[in-house]
């Protein structure tokens, strides 16, 4: 590691990330990317999301040239269809009817950019939600309730969400709300940083 304060920027204004990434008891700032988001012609959810992410990061290199940048995206995909956010009441019933009974695969990816350096490592950490057969008004009480129109899938796996699945599988549930903490500290460790480390130094 270097011998320069380390200085941490997440890539997004998201409330759900910075929750997750104080976890770590690092200190970080956060801005917003401005990137053209558009996926491209034949490029598979995991490419989208990986390009993303560092694109993400690598967007706020000339704004904080001395920190470590984090960025993520996220796409799920239902029956190989993406499922965006729903953004109202009628989209997220509309999604979670598709859901019922079936599985979405969410995928998450990670980037750890270096904007000293212009080093990078990330990944994409796939994770599956396993859905029960749900009727009408099971999903519209849920919709009522939780008012889950900005997550992707029309559910709040940290809240009420979690009555709707049969099963979670994946090895880190991070990766649902959007920053998979395992796969972050797995980057960290491949840059040579110590998360605890950091930590206790705090």
């Amino acid at each position: 590691m270097s011998t320069q304060p380390f200085k941490l920027l997440l890539a997004s204004s998201s409330p759900y990330r910075r929750e997750l990434l104080s976890r770590l008891r690092i200190p970080f700032e956060c801005a917003s990317p401005d990137i053209d988001e558009s996926q491209q012609a034949d490029e598979t959810p995991e490419q989208y999301v990986d390009r993303l992410a560092l694109e993400k990061a690598q967007a706020l290199r000339q704004q904080y040239p001395h920190h470590w940048i984090i960025g993520s995206d996220q796409a799920c995909v239902l029956n190989g269809v993406a499922v965006s956010k729903p953004g109202n009441r009628e989209t997220a019933i509309r999604q979670l009817k598709q859901a019922s009974g079936n599985k979405i695969r969410f995928h998450t990816g990670l980037a750890l950019f270096n904007a000293n350096t212009g080093e990078s490592w990330s990944l994409v950490e796939p994770f599956d939600v396993c859905f029960r057969q749900l009727c009408s008004d099971e999903i519209e009480h849920y919709v009522d309730i939780e008012k889950p129109y900005d997550c992707a899938g029309s559910f709040k796996a940290e809240g009420l969400g979690i009555a709707l699945f049969t099963a979670l599988e994946g090895r880190d549930s991070n990766a649902l709300i959007g920053l998979p903490l395992i796969g972050l500290v797995d980057l960290f460790k491949q840059a040579g940083i110590d998360v605890l480390q950091l930590a206790a130094a705090q």
